[in-house]
């Protein structure tokens, strides 16, 4: 949502989902990848009123901002797309007429609307009266909407969730969502009212009072960023052949995995096939968020350590599917060990030893690794990393124990260059291992590996 200058965990999800495309690719899948800014929050318009800029500007600078992100933290998204554009505005209002005219209705509800969350909460959410991830007491609001009749899909999306049609991600969250559905559904809000938006939003078809909530017309920008609304090129990547991944966060799965499946049974379309489902970043803790006043900036990190180590930490030190603490401190503790100490150190080793012993063929170990069990691509991105990494700390240690720097200096260098090119080889290995995660230090070492002669490389990742 861009209501403020992207933090870090935005950068998370950012990673989370790069990795998730590029491991696909890498196993020879095509591929594509979507991301954007969701800009129809009430809350844009309340920020762009406090600084004093028409809310159009606002959202305008702020998605910038998250497409740079994204675009320096080497991320390949296939599209960037935002829910102002014209595009978008004209799948949401085919999707609205696609739902069954049974399910939409109109009618008064009074309930406790959390801004933050930009959605009604029921008084079991609250936590001492608050809302738990904003802290903040929710406001009563009466109003007139549009109504969808989840109520009626309540079986459907049981026996969805429970036979195996959808892969969630970790596993025991289907329990905790199944919990949700057989507590029993209720019928769902999807508009409001356009005198509280000031008019921003999409509007609902045919009723230009009413504005499509902004968590209904966010969900269908994954139809909209594929052409739906404009062409039938939509058809070719969300069909039933297609894994359909969407990565979220572990507050938002209520919106997709019932509200979001509930209405595509609606409109007669394909469901998701795989929820990816992360933690949160945290402070001593707490979640870090915008609202409540201890966002991070990811571009002083990408700054001061370059966007491989961002991307390393939030990929190793995180785990992937549960909450992790993020600190200064913390941060610079993993990139002395694992990246200044660690791979940097050995490729820095590796390839000054080449240099000295005159080595001048790597042999191309592709075949070898890329397809290796390490591209399990269910296997956790933390999981994955800590095994690649045994294998750079192994060759750090072989080194250790071997030195050959001093037979180098006796000059025994004949016997030396079949074990220095066996370690470029592993090390080859591994940059290809690497690619998905730590793209441009991958790129670096093998356009390393690549030079004739072999030579002598600055330190990938300079002690800061």
């Amino acid at each position: 949502v861009a209501k403020a200058a992207p933090h870090i965990g935005f950068a998370l999800e950012l990673v989370q989902a790069d990795v998730i495309a590029r491991r696909h690719r890498a196993a020879r899948r095509t591929t594509r990848l979507q991301t954007g800014t969701d800009e129809n929050a009430f809350k844009n318009v309340e920020a762009a009123a406090t600084a004093g800029v028409r809310t159009l500007e606002w959202v305008d600078e702020r998605s910038a901002q998250f497409r740079q992100l994204a675009d320096r933290l080497h991320v390949g998204y296939d599209r960037f797309i935002r829910t102002t554009q014209e595009a978008h505005v004209r799948g949401v209002h085919r999707f609205w007429q696609s739902l069954r005219p049974g399910d939409i209705f109109q009618r008064g509800y009074t309930g406790l609307y959390c801004s933050g969350c930009e959605d009604f909460l029921f008084p079991k959410d609250l936590v001492e009266g608050r809302c738990p991830d904003h802290q903040v007491v929710p406001v009563e609001v009466a109003e007139t909407n549009y109504f969808f009749r989840l109520s009626s899909y309540q079986e459907r999306l049981e026996r969805w969730l429970s036979n195996g049609a959808v892969t969630i991600r970790p596993e025991w969250r289907r329990d905790e969502i199944l919990s949700f559905v057989r507590a029993g559904l209720q019928d769902i809000s999807i508009s409001r009212p356009a005198t509280r938006s000031a008019g921003w939003g999409v509007t609902v078809p045919g009723d230009d009072t009413q504005i499509v909530y902004v968590w209904i017309d966010a969900l269908i920008n994954y139809l909209t960023g594929l052409g739906y609304g404009t062409d039938d090129g939509w058809r070719e990547w969300w069909n039933d052949d297609t894994r359909k991944i969407h990565v979220i966060g572990k507050n938002v799965w209520k919106f997709h995995a019932i509200y979001w499946p509930a209405l595509l049974l609606s409109a007669g379309l394909p469901l998701p096939d795989e929820l990816a489902i992360h933690g949160f970043l945290t402070i001593a803790g707490r979640k870090i968020g915008k609202s409540l006043g201890n966002a991070i900036a990811p571009d002083t990190f990408i700054q001061r350590y370059g966007a491989d180590a961002v991307r390393y930490f939030l990929l190793r030190a995180i785990p992937q599917f549960g909450d992790g603490d993020f600190s200064a401190e913390r941060f610079d503790a993993v990139y002395e060990a694992d990246l200044a100490n660690g791979l940097g150190n050995l490729v820095s080793r590796l390839l000054t030893l080449a240099a000295r012993s005159g080595l001048e063929v790597v042999a191309d170990p592709v075949g070898e690794w890329k397809h290796d069990a390490a591209f399990a691509l269910h296997r956790p991105h933390d999981e994955v990393l800590a095994g690649i990494w045994s294998h750079i700390d192994q060759l750090n240690r072989e080194l250790e124990q071997e030195k050959p720097w001093l037979a180098l200096r006796e000059g025994a260098v004949p016997q030396l260059r079949e074990q220095i090119a066996a370690w470029l080889g592993l090390l080859a290995g591994i940059a290809h291992q690497l690619e998905p995660f730590l793209p441009a230090a991958s790129a670096r070492i093998l356009a390393h590996l690549a030079t004739r002669p072999l030579r002598p490389v600055a330190p990938l990742f300079p002690r800061v």
